[in-house]
C-alpha cells in the first residue's frame, strides 16, 4: 500500500488488505453523524467523530474546529484501533467534505490514507448497521509539521503575495449568506474554490480536469497555496484535490473563516 493515492475508487477497496475503513459523517445542520453511521455503514468501518476525535474544543480565538494537539489525536486514533502503520480509507456521504479532514491529517503525518471516491453513495457492496469496534492500540503522538499549516497572521500576508483559496460555496464567499460564523464575506485577496467544484456527479474529476480547474485559479504548484473554508474541514478537500491533480501539497489555515470573522480584520464581499 506504499504510496496510497489521495483518492481511491470503491472497486479498489477490496485490494487494500488490512486498510481501516473510517466513516466520518458530519453535518453542518446539526444532524448526528453517529446516528447515520449506526443506521448503515460499510462493513467493518469504525465511526470517527469529527468534533471529538479530529478537533480541539471550539473557541472564538481558534475557530469552530481547531487542530487537536498531537497527543489528543494520537489518543483518539489509539481508541479507534488505528496504529501508525495502518492504512486508512475514509468516507462520508457528502463527497468527502468531512472525511477529507481525517485523510489530510494522516497524510501530513506521513501515514497512508485516502478518500473513498463517491463515498457511501458510490459503494455497491453490502451495508451493515450498528457499531464496529476495533481493539485499542498504542499510537504514539507525532508532532504536527509546521510546513503543513498557516496561521492567521501568515494568511493575511499570503493573500497579497501568494494564493489563498476559499473552499466555501460561492454564496458564502461573496458574503450573500453566512449561516454559522460571526460575519459574512471572505479574506481579502482570496479566490473562491468551492470544494464541490472538485466533483462531477459526486465523484472526483480526473487529474487532468482538476489540473485545469486549479490552473484557472492561478495554481500551478500547491506549495504556493493556503486553503481555508468555514472551519478548516472542507478546505482539506481542495488540498487533496490538488494532490490528485499532481500539483503537490498546499497548506491548511485551520482557523479559517470562523476564526478570521471573529476578529476585527477586514472582510471582503463580492467576487
Amino acid at each position: 500500500m506504499e504510496g496510497l493515492a489521495a483518492v481511491v475508487d470503491p472497486g479498489d477497496v477490496g485490494q487494500l488488505s488490512g486498510a481501516v475503513l473510517c466513516d466520518v459523517r458530519w453535518y453542518l445542520d446539526g444532524r448526528s453523524g453517529r446516528a447515520a453511521y449506526e443506521a448503515g455503514h460499510l462493513p467493518g468501518a469504525v465511526f470517527v467523530d469529527l468534533d471529538g476525535d479530529l478537533t480541539a474544543p471550539p473557541s472564538t480565538e481558534s475557530g469552530r474546529h481547531p487542530l487537536p494537539t498531537a497527543e489528543h489525536f494520537a489518543a483518539a486514533l489509539g481508541v479507534l484501533g488505528i496504529g501508525p502503520d495502518d492504512a486508512v480509507v475514509a468516507y462520508d456521504d457528502s463527497g468527502g467534505m468531512s472525511a477529507g479532514r481525517l485523510v489530510w491529517m494522516l497524510r501530513v503525518l506521513g501515514q497512508e490514507a485516502a478518500l473513498l471516491d463517491g463515498g457511501l453513495q458510490a459503494w455497491d457492496g453490502p451495508i451493515e448497521s450498528g457499531s464496529t469496534t476495533r481493539p485499542a492500540v498504542d499510537c504514539p503522538a507525532r508532532p504536527w509539521p509546521d510546513d503543513a499549516f498557516a496561521g492567521i497572521e501568515e494568511v493575511a500576508g499570503h493573500a497579497e503575495q501568494g494564493i489563498v483559496l476559499d473552499a466555501r460555496s460561492p454564496e458564502r464567499f461573496r458574503g450573500e449568506t453566512e449561516p454559522v460564523d460571526p460575519r459574512p464575506g471572505h479574506v481579502p485577496g482570496a479566490r473562491n474554490a468551492p470544494f464541490a467544484a472538485n466533483l462531477d456527479e459526486g465523484r472526483f474529476r480526473s487529474s487532468d480536469d482538476l489540473r485545469g480547474h486549479y490552473a484557472s485559479l492561478g495554481v500551478t504548484d500547491a506549495a504556493d497555496v493556503v486553503a481555508y473554508c468555514g472551519s478548516g474541514v472542507s478546505a482539506c478537500h481542495d488540498l487533496l484535490a490538488m494532490e490528485r491533480a499532481g500539483l503537490g501539497r498546499g497548506r491548511l489555515y485551520v482557523g479559517s473563516w470562523s476564526q478570521w470573522s471573529a476578529t476585527d480584520r477586514p472582510a471582503a464581499t463580492g467576487t
